[in-house]
């Protein structure tokens, strides 16, 4: 059965989803990658990041394990995912030109339709790898109807930022959430549970599990 999945989505021991202050340097906000480092390492970020991954670890050997069964995990079974403006790229207000394509090159990292939240306007955009950017703008019921017609009985994956995931939780429309708790502090930015009712909106943990690295645990309704 089709489902509407959060994965992989790193948080601070004080609950922040991201850091302040984002721009085209800090795309995270300051201090936003400590909530990456779990994943850097492993077999299947170095897989699917290989320049990238080289950059930041050089010729570390690549994790199998806890950490790489739930990064590998959270690209299975996708038909379609939804984004934030936020995390499509740092331009905000209407969009100045074409030029913004996204963080992630001529081929990123989706291959299947992603539907963007956003206020304004803009076509569509046709990536290498079967990526296609979709731009919504009649909100997030109509961006998931979209998406869940384009994944064709596969799942939806909300990869966020914050305050995206926030208005799907609060709408309840998430089946699953699986965040990844890593051991650093920001001490302000985007906190991605306050004033949400976990409990309320009918959510248990039904998996955790911890390394050196991170606690993965997921939530399901």
């Amino acid at each position: 059965m089709s489902k509407v999945r959060v994965n992989a989505f790193g948080i601070t021991i004080d609950g922040y989803g991201a850091g302040p202050d984002q721009d085209l340097a800090n795309p995270m906000g300051a201090g936003g990658m400590a909530l990456h480092q779990w994943v850097l390492g492993t077999k299947t970020f170095q897989r699917m990041h290989a320049d990238f991954a080289a950059s930041l670890i050089g010729d570390e050997v690549a994790r199998e394990g806890v950490d790489d069964d739930f990064a590998a995990r959270a690209f299975e079974n996708l038909g379609a995912w939804i984004m934030g403006r936020n995390m499509f790229g740092p331009v905000r207000g209407p969009w100045p030109d074409d030029s913004w394509n996204g963080w992630w090159g001529k081929n990123p990292p989706y291959h299947v339709p992603v539907f963007v939240l956003t206020h304004h306007a803009r076509a569509s955009i046709t990536m290498e790898g079967g990526t296609t950017f979709h731009f919504v703008t009649d909100g997030i019921h109509a961006a998931l109807k979209r998406a869940k017609e384009a994944a064709a009985g596969k799942d939806v994956r909300v990869g966020g930022g914050v305050a995206t995931i926030r208005q799907y939780l609060s709408a309840g429309l998430i089946d699953e959430l699986h965040l990844v708790i890593s051991p650093a502090l920001l001490g302000r930015g985007e906190h991605l549970l306050a004033g949400i009712d976990m409990v309320s909106l009918g959510y248990k943990c039904t998996q955790h599990a911890s390394t050196d690295h991170a606690t993965h645990v997921v939530l399901t309704k």
